[in-house]
């Protein structure tokens, strides 16, 4: 009988415990092509808003547009948009060049020197190490006022996508490439993110996606602390995010970090924004529509926040549950490469899945046993 395909079988190195799952080949391709695919959709999605909406949430009067197309002609129009992918690329490109252990040297050059615009903490890393400044000296906060800003949290997606089920290992590559641009509570923000994207692969329970992922954070920091007031307030309000939105404006929209938002209602602190993030995902409970509106409608960085949503979802339910609705276009948008890059979202979702393989080869214990069917 031929082999159709593999059935994983991973030892999954979890935050405090260890278990064996399985999984195929094929489930986990499409999961990770969800993850790529969803934060396209969410970036797309959300990038007429970006910070329109500052300290107030979009109304559900106001439309937010979608059409069959709008993908391909916002990759081709307005390339800008896709920060949150060609950032990415740039470290999934240099661990396919070099290798999964590539030196955090060769990330900061790579990063450091391309052609891409840059703003805020990587903005003021990517001057640091053209002066001399070398990770992690690059993102610490006395040599970069912006170290709590979101930057690697909206980078951080390919950390979780090539960890499966091993959310630590996905926090020791943000170690490594995340310090290259943030500290602290923005550093915190891309591994929770990462942590998040780790545990999707795995599981179907948004809720203890969200939750478990929080092990990866210091219970001490204002970071976790405004996370777990999220968790807590959606069990408090079940069925009315506005409600945790307006709790979490009282209690932690004050930016007293990035030099742009001290004085403005601008905030593009990763806690609040991560925050944002979490209440797309609680109150969305493993609908896409819901959580592509919610996250958006949080407003601040309201394309990047639903772009980490929507991968976040994408890993856990896949690529083929992702609704035909987002997927208008998509297909003809998947064999573009991203602006500054030389990869499309066909090719990275090729080799995610070998990143992804070759990882938890290297990390855990892994046997592959013929299924037949």
């Amino acid at each position: 009988m031929k082999i159709k395909y593999f059935i994983l079988v991973l030892l999954c190195f979890n935050l405090q415990a260890q278990k064996t799952l399985k999984l195929s080949k094929a489930k986990l391709r499409d999961k990770i092509m969800g993850g790529w695919a969803g934060q396209t959709i969410g970036v797309t999605f959300g990038g007429p808003v970006e910070f329109r909406f500052n300290g107030t949430m979009i109304n559900d009067y106001q439309k937010i547009p979608w059409y069959d197309g709008y993908i391909k002609k916002t990759m081709l129009e307005n390339p800008g948009v896709y920060d949150d992918l060609y950032m990415d690329l740039t470290f999934v490109e240099v661990m396919e060049k070099e290798g999964l252990d590539a030196p955090v040297s060769s990330h900061a050059k790579a990063y450091a020197h391309a052609g891409y615009m840059l703003w805020h903490a990587n903005q003021a890393a990517r001057y640091n190490i053209l002066k001399g400044i070398s990770p992690p000296a690059s993102g610490y906060w006395l040599n970069n006022p912006h170290a709590d800003c979101i930057d690697y949290q909206i980078e951080a997606d390919f950390a979780g996508l090539m960890s499966p089920g091993m959310p630590n290992t996905a926090s020791q590559i943000s170690d490594n490439i995340g310090h290259i641009m943030n500290y602290g509570d923005g550093w915190y923000g891309g591994v929770y993110v990462g942590a998040m994207y780790s545990l999707a692969l795995i599981s179907n329970d948004i809720q203890y996606i969200v939750k478990e992922a929080l092990k990866t954070i210091p219970a001490e920091s204002n970071y976790y602390k405004c996370i777990s007031d999220v968790i807590k307030w959606h069990s408090q309000y079940p069925n009315d995010w506005k409600k945790t939105w307006f709790e979490l404006q009282q209690k932690w929209s004050n930016d007293v970090g990035c030099p742009d938002g001290v004085f403005a209602p601008f905030n593009i602190d990763a806690t609040i924004n991560s925050a944002y993030v979490v209440v797309g995902l609680l109150y969305g409970n493993g609908d896409f529509t819901a959580t592509m509106e919610i996250t958006t409608r949080c407003g601040q960085d309201a394309d990047c926040n639903p772009s980490s949503a929507g991968g976040i979802l994408g890993a856990m339910i896949g690529y083929e549950a992702i609704p035909q609705y987002w997927k208008l276009g998509l297909k003809e948008a998947e064999s573009l490469d991203f602006k500054f890059t030389s990869t499309s979202l066909n090719d990275v979702y090729e080799i995610g899945t070998k990143h992804a393989l070759l990882n938890i080869r290297v990390l855990s214990k892994v046997i592959y046993y013929p299924y037949l069917r």
